[in-house]
């Protein structure tokens, strides 16, 4: 089990071989119990228009069984929740990260489905939390043909199939999946695949001025071209005439350090602070690993240190620091003669 001072206490982080077990993941498919995460069903006719009028998604008519992620945002465009949903037979599913991802430095909103509760107004739509269902993820190249073959809400994204399924069928649904080919694997393995692919965990790899434009989900949970939802003028002002502060980076960790750097340590240059360390992790093929949050104008090839151990960022998969350069600002700097 996951330690009890840790975001995903209470369910496995590995079966005793967490290398194995990621490699199973790389090769054909491994199943991982993530039923410490929230989920919420939204019903009623007027769910995804509602929904799409106070988030950052468009929503108003995405296609029935089709998985999006999505994000509350407070007043300033800064992230509140982060969650996956997908709407199915009249029904929309939504899970967020644990209750335990919540320390006083990031912290989630309260409570997701009272938030959005308290937002339906005269709106034909019911919230209710539901702890009686459950996560699980089956990951790899044959994820979905097993999962295929086991009752539930499919969610699908690529290399990565969430079933959701009645808790009280957790255990039987977890052995079906293995007896249909899933290696049993422990959050370790799911962790290391998604730092590997720099993507963003809320709690752990943002805190409370995180902005979507400083992570991946600016691509995965937002929609650039609608309005009219809290925070929306934010968005639409970095994209179209700013640049984020920050970025989020891979780094790969120097593993002969005696201490091994933890999530919320600085991340230094020349002795200055400019970021922040996010998930740290033991990857199978790439050692130690980790994401951060760091000032935009960090060189790629600066030389950093994460917690006392030297740090590089890996430019193969995370943006260089100028990429992306917007219109607006390209205007802006044309009139100024830049």
């Amino acid at each position: 089990m996951n330690p009890e001072d840790t975001p995903d206490a209470g369910v496995t982080w590995h079966f005793g071989d967490p290398f194995g077990e990621q490699r199973a993941a790389e090769r054909g498919a491994a199943v991982i119990d993530r039923s410490h995460r929230r989920v919420i069903t939204l019903t009623g006719t007027e769910r995804l228009s509602w929904l799409h009028s106070i988030t950052s998604q468009h929503l108003t008519h995405l296609p029935d069984r089709t998985a999006t992620q999505d994000l509350n945002l407070d007043g300033s465009g800064r992230v509140l929740d982060h969650f996956h949903l997908i709407d199915v037979d009249g029904t929309t599913y939504l899970d967020t990260e644990p209750a335990a991802l919540a320390p006083a430095e990031a912290p989630l909103s309260p409570d997701l489905a009272t938030y959005l509760q308290r937002m339906v107004f005269r709106s034909d739509v019911q919230v209710q939390a539901r702890p009686d269902l459950a996560v699980l993820t089956v990951i790899g190249p044959d994820a979905e043909a097993v999962a295929a073959k086991v009752d539930g809400v499919r969610r699908a994204e690529p290399g990565e199939v969430n079933l959701i399924v009645p808790r009280e069928e957790l255990r039987a649904s977890f052995d079906a999946l293995v007896d249909a080919g899933a290696r049993p694997a422990g959050t370790w393995a799911y962790e290391a695949r998604r730092v590997a692919a720099a993507r963003a965990r809320q709690g752990l790899d943002t805190d409370v001025k995180t902005i979507p434009h400083e992570t991946d989900w600016i691509a995965t949970a937002v929609h650039l071209d609608k309005g009219c939802y809290r925070g929306q003028e934010t968005i639409a002002r970095v994209h179209n005439l700013g640049r984020p502060p920050r970025r989020l980076v891979l780094l790969h960790l120097d593993g002969s350090a005696d201490a091994r750097p933890a999530t919320g340590d600085p991340v230094t240059l020349d002795g200055r602070t400019v970021g922040r360390l996010g998930t740290v992790v033991e990857h199978a093929d790439y050692g130690p690993i980790a994401l951060a949050l760091i000032k935009r104008s960090i060189p790629d090839d600066a030389k950093l240190d994460a917690g006392g151990a030297a740090a590089a960022i890996d430019t193969e998969v995370t943006p260089s620091a100028d990429a992306g350069e917007q219109a607006g600002r390209s205007a802006v700097d044309r009139l100024r003669g830049r």
